[in-house]
């Protein structure tokens, strides 16, 4: 960044009489032969000054004493900003540079700002990667050295919100994309096992890479980030509908499993007594007194034994080709409604409600 810096004081050994009360100006080469403040930047951790073709310092001189030194030059200064990552990324952040004299206690030396906050001008051209410079402004205050003193120190605070745009692209985007991808497993049958299972777990080590990524570009903090919570809600969401999956191939299994037993309990050659249909013959064997079979065969039956020492009996009918057919296609229709289980149709309600939800009370809060 690009810093002007101009100091005001008085000095009466530089006083001159004028009668114009013009000033005098002089170049850089009188910095060498005058007192100048030693002004320095606190918890500053690297700082240098670009080199240009000369060196860009002004002192005018009134006829009063006082001194207006100007020095413009660009310097990159890396200081200490302490951050509260618990926001992270939709936080602001408040970053202070310290000025202060190294060896000039307040007694010597008064620093101030002349114009408070005017005495700051920034371009509107300039813009940071990943911060908007909201605001910013000047306070002084006096900071203590048990072993020096009392010394005059000069802050420039400014107010820093974090741009959210490339965390939607990178973090959020795809982490709901996951999220809305596993939901597709409640549509595909619950029998295709390899595509349910495959869909579940891509979703679920993709979900992981992006909570890695995240944390490894982050300092490593003691406290939970805004970002971790959405991430890692995302992933429950993901990692439950591979749960939800389990659950309903385990009861297709079970119920498989009975309806087999309970197909097993009939013998073959013999009569289901839930679908049996039972009539009684009359005396001659002949035709039935109802007439309600239709859709059955017919036989003719013959006997040796007198009328009437032949007893009333109950036969197995087999049904038509009209009446099986029908019954078929009844069975499709029901195996094609049973393959869509319960679990799934809840869940196809359940889950998208259920983070629409959460990201409604998610940004609410945060933003």
């Amino acid at each position: 960044m690009t810093l002007y810096l101009r100091h005001y004081w008085k000095d009466e050994r530089l006083s001159f009489p004028s009668k114009h009360n013009k000033s005098m100006t002089f170049d850089g080469r009188l910095v060498k032969k005058i007192w100048v403040p030693d002004v320095f930047f606190v918890h500053s951790k690297r700082s240098f000054i670009h080199d240009t073709t000369t060196e860009n310092i002004m002192i005018r001189v009134y006829p009063d004493g006082h001194v207006l030194y100007s020095l413009s030059f660009r310097v990159t200064v890396t200081s200490a900003c302490n951050m509260d990552f618990s926001r992270f990324p939709l936080d602001t952040q408040t970053c202070t540079l310290e000025l202060e004299s190294y060896a000039y206690t307040d007694e010597d030396l008064m620093l101030y700002w002349k114009s408070g906050d005017e005495s700051l001008s920034t371009d509107d051209k300039i813009s940071l990667s990943q911060f908007l410079i909201q605001k910013f402004h000047t306070t002084s205050r006096l900071a203590f050295y048990s072993s020096t003193g009392w010394y005059n120190r000069l802050y420039i605070n400014f107010t820093l919100r974090r741009h959210i745009f490339f965390f939607l692209l990178q973090t959020y985007f795809p982490a709901t994309l996951m999220v809305m991808l596993s939901w597709v497993s409640f549509w595909i049958d619950r029998r295709a096992v390899p595509a349910r299972v495959s869909l579940g777990i891509t979703t679920v080590l993709t979900m992981s890479t992006i909570i890695t990524g995240v944390n490894a570009s982050m300092p490593r903090v003691s406290y939970i980030k805004a970002v971790d919570i959405y991430l890692w809600v995302s992933f429950v969401f993901v990692f439950l509908s591979v749960l939800e999956y389990a659950a309903v191939n385990y009861l297709t299994t079970v119920h498989d499993g009975t309806d087999r037993k309970l197909r097993q309990k009939t013998l073959p050659g013999t009569c289901d007594i839930s679908s049996m249909r039972t009539m009684m013959l009359n005396e001659a064997y002949g035709r039935p007194e109802s007439n309600g079979l239709a859709g059955y065969t017919q036989t003719t039956v013959s006997s040796e034994e007198p009328a009437e020492k032949q007893d009333p009996m109950a036969v197995c009918l087999s049904i038509g080709p009209e009446v099986k057919g029908a019954k078929k296609r009844t069975l499709r229709g029901l195996r094609i409604i049973q393959n869509t289980h319960a679990i799934d149709a809840y869940s196809r309600m359940i889950f998208p409600g259920a983070f629409i939800f959460f990201n409604l009370i998610y940004w609410s809060v945060y933003l």
